[in-house]
């Protein structure tokens, strides 16, 4: 399938996957639950609350059996449309690097995320990677030193539990479909993009976001996060404190923790790339308030960039603006809290799912973790 073929297709799928989002009323997200959480969310709680983010998905469920499809792609473009162009600060972080994030050594070296950040299958990665640079090709311009190359950012969780993970059913037309719907917004949440496969604590889990606005010297920033879900036994989950996974036991033996968790952190807050690592590595602090030990088996790789200083460049000078060190403590906090928070929004949007060979992985309870959650007098009224 050749490029004009691709676009030509890819709106067919928008199509679909926005009649199927317009026919499922969401269900409550954690706040709206009760749990208590800490922080001054945005508007939308979600990573779009960082003024240009944009998100987009391409969802795949089909079929049953050995050959069941449970799949789907992530993308998340720091300025919108401008990400063509326009690079931001980044920096990354690997809590436990059995997995897969391309396009790092280039962020570690230079500083610069240059173009989307993009979530998928394990098995997918590949494509994932090769279309997009293609879609850069077809949609933008060469970068400003005139060069025509890219290495995209590309990342992973395995989704191979409820999907034909070996079938390869994410082809180039479903990254197109997800890079060209990405919009600001409220977002879907759960079984959606990415994450449509993913488990976390062995309930069904998948793609969650949250936000948190600060006051730092008199001006207001924003922190947002997406995640991709799929960490965890159950045993240690916990939920605003309460060890809610030990009055929810699974059948023994419960499984090792092998899953994996992609975290992005999103902020207009200016800071240097170096800052932006400080500011990944908080992610750590999020995922372990739910109940993470980062297992062997696990690949929690975390990435942060900041949509300010919007002149900064590989080719020429420039003036930029950056908070110091030590302003960053509200940062630091927002990004735990949004963290933990865009784990439980996953956990409690995700539905029941059955897929390859018949598994099927159960949504959370959300009437008995209310009960739990009661029963310590941790939730809201």
């Amino acid at each position: 399938m050749n490029l004009s073929q691709i676009t030509s297709c890819f709106a067919a799928i928008m199509l679909c996957a926005h009649a199927a989002s317009a026919a499922a009323a969401p269900k409550p997200r954690a706040r709206e639950l009760g749990i208590p959480l800490d922080g001054t969310p945005g508007q939308l709680n979600a990573i779009t609350d960082v003024a240009s983010v944009a998100v987009g998905y391409t969802t795949l469920i089909e079929g049953s059996g050995k050959n069941a499809v449970r799949t789907g792609v992530t993308a998340i473009l720091p300025r919108g449309r401008a990400t063509l162009e326009k690079s931001v600060f980044a920096g990354v972080f690997s809590l436990n690097g059995n997995g897969e994030m391309t396009g790092t050594h280039w962020i570690e070296e230079s500083g610069f995320l240059e173009g989307p950040v993009m979530i998928t299958g394990t098995h997918s990665v590949g494509t994932v990677r090769d279309a997009v640079i293609a879609w850069r090709i077809e949609q933008g311009n060469p970068d400003p030193s005139g060069y025509w190359w890219s290495l995209p950012v590309v990342a992973e969780t395995w989704d191979g539990d409820l999907s034909d993970a070996n079938g390869f059913h994410v082809k180039a037309e479903h990254v197109f479909a997800a890079l060209e719907g990405a919009q600001g917004g409220a977002l879907a949440e759960g079984n959606v993009g990415g994450g449509t496969a993913m488990v976390c604590h062995e309930f069904k889990c998948g793609t969650g976001t949250s936000s948190r606005v600060v006051e730092i010297a008199g001006q207001r920033y924003t922190v947002g996060v997406l995640v991709q879900a799929n960490y965890g036994v159950r045993s240690e989950l916990r939920i605003a404190g309460v060890p809610v996974g030990k009055f929810m036991p699974v059948k023994p033996p419960e499984a090792q923790d092998q899953g994996s968790i992609i975290i992005v952190v999103a902020t207009d807050a200016p800071l240097l790339p170096q800052q932006m690592k400080r500011l990944a590595r908080r992610a750590s602090l999020g995922l372990a308030r739910n109940g993470s030990y980062a297992g062997d088996g696990s690949g929690d790789l975390f990435l942060a960039f900041s949509t300010a200083n919007a002149a900064a460049n590989h080719v020429a000078s420039f003036e930029l603006r950056a908070l110091g060190n030590g302003q960053l403590n509200p940062l630091f906090l927002a990004t735990v809290q949004a963290v933990e928070e865009s784990i439980i929004n996953a956990m409690v949007a995700a539905e029941t799912m059955t897929g390859r060979n018949g598994a099927t992985v159960p949504a959370i309870d959300t009437g008995e973790l209310k009960k739990i959650l009661q029963r310590f007098d941790r939730l809201q009224r």
